[in-house]
């Protein structure tokens, strides 16, 4: 196990753990702690030790469920905790997604007030949310019990409660409640891939005039950002002391069938949900698609975020639009595009 360079005398730069350091989303964040003047050192938790080394950041091997190591001493002289560990497979399993994704949630939790870090930042997401409008946005406050009939989202619910719990118990620690929209870039292609469409879905056929038509289905709106803009907020949340609540983070346009078309240069055709939903179910109960159907029916029901107060708090400005960030992932899709980390290996 290795750890950062202890932090020198007169030097005032900020020590950050990454819990979920090699994904989708912890990679982005440890490049933006990387590169930022105001971060000295960064701690990368994963389950496997990457290949990769950035800037001023160390890896340490640690699996956050409940039989795992003690988190405290990994945490212990941290200055923040950004907790980003997520399981989203098995879907036949989700008995063993909440060992990770729950319980694992709760020990980090734990361990951070039990290591005195003054900030946890965690990410929960848009699923996270109760079913919501499509045409119009919803802030911060809107209800976030999920769609209980996916795992994904009743678990980022069930945390929700549990960080609530944990803010009336541990009103020392300035938690920030991360909510961003699917998160797409380039390197995460092939990770995204085996998670939600499996190998047999064509990536390199995935590219305009080899799509003819893309479905247009009722409530098939929703909200996509570029993983490195969602970086970007994070690393805010770590270095600005005064950061504490719930952030939305989402780019315009929202994608819809006519925003998807343009996309593919496609047509459109309209047609109702449950003939996609059955034939999704019959390849999830086969397992040849690794994503739930459940987890579609959660897609149609979730709001369009309000990114307001992100934009006015954090001085957060996305600098990818939605269609540029699954541009990215689309041609990541079609070169296999990956990174030398577990989680995104090609």
């Amino acid at each position: 196990m290795t750890r950062p360079r202890p932090t020198e005398p007169g030097d005032d730069g900020l020590r950050v753990v990454v819990v979920g350091a090699t994904g989708n989303v912890g990679t982005s964040v440890v490049q933006a702690c990387a590169d930022s003047r105001a971060v000295t050192s960064v701690l990368g938790l994963a389950r496997r030790v990457p290949h990769w080394h950035p800037a001023k950041t160390e890896w340490a091997a640690a699996d956050i469920e409940p039989d795992g190591p003690d988190l405290v001493p990994l945490f212990a002289g941290a200055d923040a905790v950004v907790h980003l560990a997520w399981k989203f497979q098995p879907t036949h399993h989700p008995d063993q997604t909440w060992l990770t994704n729950v319980l694992g949630s709760v020990r980090v939790f734990e361990a951070v007030a039990t290591a005195g870090v003054p900030a946890l930042i965690h990410a929960s997401s848009v699923g996270a949310y109760s079913p919501g409008p499509k045409d119009r946005t919803v802030d911060e406050s809107w209800p976030t019990h999920g769609w209980p009939q996916a795992a994904y989202t009743r678990e980022k619910a069930y945390v929700e409660r549990v960080l609530d719990a944990f803010e009336q118990t541990h009103p020392e620690v300035r938690v920030v409640r991360m909510r961003p929209a699917f998160l797409f870039k380039r390197t995460s292609a092939s990770e995204q891939r085996r998670i939600f469409a499996g190998r047999l879905l064509p990536g390199r056929l995935i590219r305009p005039g080899l799509i003819p038509t893309v479905p247009d289905l009722p409530g098939l709106t929703f909200q996509a950002l570029h993983t490195d803009d969602a970086a970007a907020a994070y690393l805010t949340a770590v270095t600005d002391g005064s950061v504490r609540g719930a952030f939305n983070l989402a780019a315009d346009p929202p994608i819809d069938a006519e925003v998807l078309a343009g996309i593919f240069n496609a047509r459109r055709l309209p047609m109702p949900a449950a003939p996609v939903r059955a034939a999704l179910a019959a390849a999830w109960h086969l397992h040849i698609a690794p994503a739930s159907p459940d987890l579609f029916d959660a897609v149609l029901r979730l709001p369009l975020l309000d990114s307001s107060r992100a934009r006015r708090e954090l001085g957060w400005q996305p600098r990818y639009t939605a269609v540029e960030a699954v541009e990215e992932f689309l041609a990541g899709l079609r070169e296999g595009a990956g990174m030398s980390t577990a989680p995104l290996a090609a």
